[in-house]
């Protein structure tokens, strides 16, 4: 007998799961509720947990969500979308808000009773992020605009509030620039792959075409045709000297001289001859030999190709917005602006200090007495005084540094907990919205793991009979906090999530600064910085336990030394309260976390200072401030 329980949510809970196995078509699905964020992840659906009050608002939100989780899991198939799924950020961004609508419009379509709650659901999440207060397209996330269009197409419905805010303020640009293939919506979305296809026009359509990567329908096409030739010669007979087409062709043509012939045939076996002297023996293939073996897998590190890691399955490059609903983000924020209220004045003078030495160097400067350019009007007396003389032109000159991004890499491991991390969190906002006013683009990156201990890399270890050096045994979590395309107000509230309690664990320094050196590596700027903030050496307690005791401390130092050789990032370190100094060339380490805000700042206005020797006089520093 089940024994009765004294919560009221639970019936409703339990009927919401077990409507959602029947809208999923799948009687297996496992459906949880949790404080994380919603999500499918194979065959287990996890929705937003309703409290014993089941106010409306958690209601229409857990069956919004469910609704939505099960149109995924019922009309999308993971492996074709991964097939065709972008590599570039901006374009997979757009390619996943689409895919998302299209799901959620199968749905609709099939199941009409889905879309008020999806509906719900969305003007709920509209409304969280204020898009109902947006103004201008530049403000609002040009994927999300693209994904309520084609729902709005696919569907007929008009949008909740906020969403419609969004989708108009994009729609003329997205049906200027994608209309004719619009067009074709109804008749792509019942196939995945079709859509798919139709997805990916668009994106090129819209100008993002260089993030496409490569077409997987060509490879396949190239892979199809190479077995065909394969299949062309294995089927074709051996050919001797006196064939049977010989003999037809002879037939064919009795005009023909016996003298040719013979010396068709003579001239045929001398070069048979030459090139089976220049083959030799060794080109001789016997019967029945393997095929070349698989070129062996990527090095999991250029740094050092022995770095072995047991499992990457589990490893995380994931958002801030998405380890936190929008609600906790804001409520972390503001406890993080409460701890530091009397340090952001400090702060906020410093970054003043840097943003005008970056601005005395924007000041204009001109190339005067130019055939051409801008009429220089101090110079119009001397046109004046004698009518003969020309008219004099200026140029302004460009600025070297406008071209630069800056990436803050910042140790997320349990030891920065308290007032560090939050120090480290009040500079990267300050400096990245003082660089931004510069036209300096600012990316804000952390690493830590997933787990202590281990986490599931190591309960797969376990399992497997515990291997002999597995090599890194423990799940990454590498934490996108703001992008350097995204602008510093719509992700502010993002740095709150380091004030989150349970997510600063290990750091595995290493693989996080080779992340970020691709990450930057891969931008269009012509000048990178890299700046990484920690307050210790590499440090996991599984790994560490069944490797050597340097295991990760030599791989750091192997990544430094790979990024300082190769220069395409200018790279620079700041310890807090740990000698970083013995890592990277270009480091300093401060003894107190109230010094991270100035030493941030004569570190990058070092870089930016227009006297290359006093740049060298703070970029060579390797002292304790």
């Amino acid at each position: 007998m089940t024994k009765p329980t004294d919560n009221p949510a639970d019936p409703f809970k339990k009927a919401l799961a077990e409507a959602t196995k029947v809208l999923a078509d799948d009687a297996e699905l496992s459906v949880t509720y949790s404080v994380d964020p919603a999500g499918l992840s194979g065959d287990t659906m996890r929705l937003p947990q309703v409290s014993r009050r089941m106010t409306r608002d958690e209601v229409l939100q857990a069956r919004g969500t469910a609704d939505a989780l099960a149109m995924r899991h019922k009309y999308h198939d993971e492996g074709l979308h991964s097939r065709y799924c972008p590599p570039g950020e901006m374009a997979r961004d757009l390619y996943e808000a689409m895919e998302t609508a299209r799901c959620e419009a199968m749905g609709a379509r099939d199941m009409p009773g889905t879309h008020s709650n999806i509906d719900a659901k969305i003007g709920a999440e509209a409304m969280r992020k204020g898009y109902d207060q947006i103004k201008d397209a530049s403000e609002a996330p040009l994927a999300t605009a693209a994904g309520y269009l084609i729902r709005h197409l696919a569907t007929g419905r008009d949008l909740p509030e906020g969403a419609a805010n969004v989708m108009e303020l994009w729609q003329g640009f997205i049906e200027d620039q994608a209309g004719g293939t619009l067009e074709d919506l109804q008749a792509k979305l019942s196939d995945q792959t079709d859509f798919a296809r139709f997805a990916r026009q668009i994106i090129d359509d819209l100008g993002y075409g260089d993030q496409l990567g490569d077409d997987p329908d060509s490879i396949d096409d190239e892979q199809e045709n190479e077995a065909e030739q394969e299949t062309e010669q294995d089927d074709e007979p051996e050919s001797t000297g006196d064939d049977d087409s010989d003999e037809s062709e002879a037939d064919a043509d009795p005009e023909q001289s016996q003298e040719d012939q013979q010396d068709e045939a003579q001239a045929q076996v001398s070069m048979d001859d030459m090139a089976d002297e220049e083959m030799g023996d060794e080109t001789e293939m016997p019967e029945g030999e393997a095929p070349l073996e698989p070129p062996p897998p990527q090095p999991i590190s250029d740094a050092d190709p022995d770095y072995a890691v047991y499992n990457i399955g589990f490893d995380e490059e994931i958002h801030a917005e998405d380890l936190a609903e929008p609600v906790e983000l804001e409520r972390l924020r503001a406890y993080l602006d409460q701890q530091l209220e009397p340090l952001k004045g400090a702060v906020s003078r410093l970054a003043n200090k840097l943003q005008r030495r970056l601005q005395a160097q924007q000041n204009r400067s001109w190339e005067f007495d130019r055939e051409e350019g801008i009429l220089d009007a101090g110079r119009l007396a001397r046109v004046v005084a004698n009518p003969t003389t020309p008219l004099s032109f200026k140029v302004e000159k460009d600025t070297e540094f406008r071209d630069t991004v800056v990436t803050l890499l910042l140790d997320n491991s349990g030891s920065m907990r308290g007032r560090p991390i939050s120090i480290a969190a009040i500079c990267a906002d300050v400096l990245s919205r003082t660089l931004e006013r510069c036209n300096v683009k600012v990316e804000v990156l952390g690493f830590t793991t997933r787990a202590w201990k281990g986490g599931q890399s190591r309960e797969a270890w376990l399992n497997e009979g515990r291997p002999q050096l597995p090599g890194r045994l423990n799940d990454l979590r590498h934490i996108i906090y703001k992008s350097a395309d995204a602008p510093m107000r719509r992700t502010r509230t993002n740095l709150g999530l380091m004030m989150k309690e349970g997510l600063l664990k290990e750091n595995i320094d290493g693989e996080a600064l080779e992340w970020a050196h691709r990450r930057l590596v891969n931008r269009r700027e012509a000048r990178k910085i890299l700046m990484v903030i920690s307050d210790g050496a590499p440090v996991d307690d599984s790994t560490l336990s069944v490797n050597p005791a340097n295991y990760l401390e030599k791989h750091l130092r192997d990544v430094i030394t790979m990024v300082e050789k190769r220069r395409q990032v200018e790279l620079l370190a700041i310890g807090i309260g740990h000698d970083v100094t013995r890592y990277y060339q270009r480091a300093v380490t401060i003894t107190d976390a109230d010094q991270l805000a100035g030493a941030m700042t004569e570190q990058l206005a070092a870089l930016f200072d227009s006297d290359p020797r006093a740049r060298a006089r703070v970029m060579g520093m390797r002292k304790a401030s």
